[in-house]
């Protein structure tokens, strides 16, 4: 199958991967630490917070799409900012592919790892804090190795779903082929013309097959993540 495709296919696939991992690994630290404070904080702001962790899961895409182009095109209130001041712009440029893919598949990050979080006993970090380990050693030595299945599973289901984003992808850096056409965008290219079709399929059974990996990926390191936490 790989070796079919042409160079504008391949280029698509590349950066799909490319957009996808860079989305997941920036936006993973933050997505733990929005777990842990919607799983263990109560504060004023909590509803809120947590109501826009989930936001992108019930907006349409394309609104997510157009409200971080307002956000962070060259004239948005940060995007002019960044411009300004740095010469650097998000919109229509790889960088903003792997934004509008991180901001899409930032909830299920976060729920699969509040999972994680909600299963841990809070008495056993209450214990750790009793012997005088601070917040931060608490987290890195307790809570942090439990739920280590749920990060893993939760960057894994991230970066499948960035590497399916489309509506807010071509609505904040359109399609641009090479620059910002990933896997989803280069399949709707190819259906608008004719004879694309087999370009199109080629590229679906490459999405199907590596959303699938993705998650049987999750799976095994979950449980073997698990199994040493176990000590099996």
């Amino acid at each position: 199958m790989l070796d079919a495709l042409s160079p504008e296919e391949w280029q698509a696939l590349a950066l799909s991967v490319k957009v996808s991992l860079w989305a997941t690994v920036v936006s993973l630290p933050l997505g733990i630490f929005a777990a842990y404070a919607l799983a263990r904080w109560r504060f004023p702001g909590h509803g809120l917070l947590n109501g826009l962790v989930h936001l992108p899961l019930i907006l349409p895409p394309v609104v997510t799409g157009y409200l971080l182009l307002l956000t962070f095109g060259r004239q948005g209130w940060i995007g002019a900012a960044l411009w300004d001041w740095f010469g650097f712009t998000f919109a229509f440029r790889w960088t903003g592919a792997a934004l509008a893919a991180a901001v899409m598949a930032f909830p299920l990050m976060v729920r699969a790892i509040r999972l994680a979080i909600d299963a841990v006993d809070p008495r056993l970090e209450e214990a750790a804090s009793t012997l005088g380990a601070s917040r931060a050693v608490v987290f890195l030595t307790v809570t942090l190795p439990l739920i280590l299945p749920g990060v893993i599973a939760g960057a894994v289901l991230a970066f499948a779903k960035a590497m399916g984003e489309f509506g807010a992808t071509i609505t904040f850096v359109a399609n641009i082929p090479g620059e910002t056409q990933t896997l989803p965008t280069a399949i709707y290219s190819f259906l608008q013309v004719p004879g694309g079709d087999g370009a199109a399929l080629r590229l679906v059974l490459i999405s199907v097959v590596v959303a699938m990996g993705a998650l049987a990926l999750s799976e095994w390191l979950s449980r073997r993540v698990a199994a040493r936490i176990a000590g099996r």
